[in-house]
């Protein structure tokens, strides 16, 4: 498989080639109907509404829409439009012949995209029922454990499978099989054979098992489930909302050299391997959060981080240091964060938990990142967020480096927003991680809240690495960054994962830090992916030969 496409992140219901979105009243539909000739890559056929990168962001794409512009939806229906077949998951013959990097964050971005689902369940009160309507199997069982409900048609034959193990020599890295233990609660040794076998379960077994929540008949299937979608949407709490957000083309500026979008620009060192990203700081005071739609300060900058995150993850796997930098007025910003989250409605709780979910993409980015806080910078806030996230922090202490008689110098602010709104996949403010344990030092930032903390301050309070002067800045920096594109990429991948997700774990960190970490170590080994290995043999009528040593 080609490893030269570019990616982008973009898509419309009006040109999805693999799902259909409809909305009807309370209840949306989102049927799964993938284009066996619609690979995002040359190479191989999605057959049996498997999927691949391009299916699932389609999926990601409608889901953020049902969020933004569907605001009346409480209850949304996931089902295939096929015939006999819900989803065989992940496409074998684009997982058995991409590259490394590609099946990691392939993973990657479909792990995601099932947290969102769940996040849209507890969060916005948009409540998913998955409808298995024929065969369910790996990863398309595991859009169904991203549901809050899972329904089976009740006609003797489909079934729900993990069969990554039997069949494949891998795992069911979509956070399979942390979702059977973690979030329904199969018991350990019928999670383990059920994970072992290849044919699956099926009917009275699968609901006793808790695999499934209910067996639905063949005949009236979709009225049963709409009836159960229903039910599900009379419970909600979601905020009520008439008129939705069109969330409108991103149209940035590509070139060889970076992205260019209104609030974010990236430029590419190449030589130095690395990749800098300036978010702006509003340009205006905060206006009518409704009337300004997707044009409002934090919606549009969240949407173009977003697609930012994912186009250098897809596209650039070799700029492995990204440095963070804000240009603007921190009141500007402080009076924007307080817009949101001040006004409590549903628009207001969507932006909220769409700026959470591109931070917690940010966290589990395997890319080092380096926060520069120079004078200019609006480190205020909901953008501080953004500093705390990296893995290292820079102050000036001094002038602008191009005006030394300057007055103008770097400061921080925290917020509200630091303190609560925008938790890390632990379950922690980036503020508990990096203080873990320390609640006097966390009860003295709480106290320093809503004011410009100088260099010397933040160095006091722990909230930066270092604060070099003017005199020593480029050349701090520059050692600095050197330093970090001399060490092994993995190793830093290794590093950088640990220390960031401190504390308790949850089903986030345990799907992206145990998981997917023995997942990415089992795609390289022989056994998966080497000429003789279950992932490559799969469906050539040859059997794996496996290295039976224990690791």
């Amino acid at each position: 498989m080609t490893t030269t496409t570019t990616v982008t992140f973009e898509r419309h219901p009006d040109t999805y080639r693999h799902w259909k979105l409809s909305v009807d009243g309370e209840v949306a539909w989102l049927e799964m109907d993938v284009d066996e000739q619609g690979g995002l890559v040359p190479g191989y056929e999605l057959k049996l509404n498997s999927y691949d990168l391009g299916v699932d962001i389609e999926f990601y794409d409608a889901t953020q829409r049902l969020r933004f512009e569907h605001p009346g939806v409480k209850a949304v229906i996931v089902t295939s439009a096929k015939d006999k077949v819900f989803c065989a998951g992940a496409n074998i013959r684009m997982l058995a012949s991409s590259p490394h990097e590609w099946k990691v964050n392939f993973c990657k971005f479909t792990n995601e995209t099932r947290n969102g689902i769940e996040d849209a369940t507890e969060f916005s009160g948009q409540r998913y029922v998955a409808a298995v309507n024929g065969s369910c199997a790996g990863g398309g069982y595991e859009i169904a454990l991203a549901c809050e409900k899972i329904l089976l048609v009740d006609d003797n034959s489909s079934t729900v499978a993990l069969p990554e193990v039997p069949l494949l020599g891998v795992l069911p890295g979509t956070g399979g099989l942390t979702r059977v233990v973690d979030k329904r609660r199969v018991r350990r040794d019928l999670a383990d054979v059920f994970a072992t076998r290849s044919d699956g379960v099926k009917g009275k077994t699968a609901v006793d098992w808790r695999l499934v929540d209910e067996l639905v008949p063949r005949v009236g299937f979709r009225e049963s489930v709409l009836a159960r979608a229903r039910e599900l949407a009379a419970e909600s709490e979601r905020l009520p909302g008439d008129q939705g957000v069109q969330l409108t083309p991103l149209n940035p500026e590509v070139t060889d050299d970076g992205i260019k979008y209104r609030f974010v620009d990236i430029t590419y060192d190449r030589p130095a391997s690395l990749a800098t990203i300036t978010v702006r700081g509003p340009e205006d005071e905060p206006g009518d959060l409704h009337a300004e739609g997707a044009d409002g300060w934090l919606l549009r900058l969240t949407r173009e981080l977003d697609d930012a995150i994912l186009r250098l993850r897809a596209n650039e796997t070799e700029l492995g240091t990204w440095v963070l930098r804000t240009e603007g007025d921190p009141t500007k910003v402080l009076a924007h964060e307080q817009q949101v989250l001040g006004a409590k409605d549903w628009l207001s709780n969507e932006i909220l938990h769409y700026y959470k979910r591109t931070l917690k993409r940010l966290d589990v980015t395997s890319r080092t990142l380096i926060a520069l806080i120079e004078p200019g910078s609006c480190f205020a806030g909901v953008l501080l967020e953004l500093a705390l996230a990296a893995d290292r922090q820079y102050i000036l202490d001094g002038p602008p480096i191009d005006d030394e008689d300057s007055e103008e110098r770097a400061s921080v602010t925290l917020s509200e927003a630091n303190f609560g709104p925008f938790p890390m996949g632990n379950g922690l403010t980036r503020l508990q991680s990096r203080f873990y344990g320390d609640d006097d030092h966390l009860a003295w930032l709480v106290r320093e809240r809503d004011h410009a903390l100088t260099p010397a301050e933040t160095v006091e309070l722990g909230l930066v690495t270092d604060a070099p002067d003017d005199l020593d800045w480029e050349d701090e920096i520059r050692i600095a960054l050197e330093g970090r594109a001399s060490l092994s990429p993995d190793a830093l991948t290794g590093m950088e994962a640990n220390h960031r997700f401190v504390g308790p774990e949850t089903i986030e960190t345990k799907i992206f830090g145990r998981l997917t970490a023995w997942q990415n170590w089992i795609f390289t080994r022989p056994n998966a992916s080497g000429p003789e290995g279950a992932l490559r043999r799969y469906g050539t009528g040859q059997k794996a030969i496996f290295d039976r040593k224990r690791v």
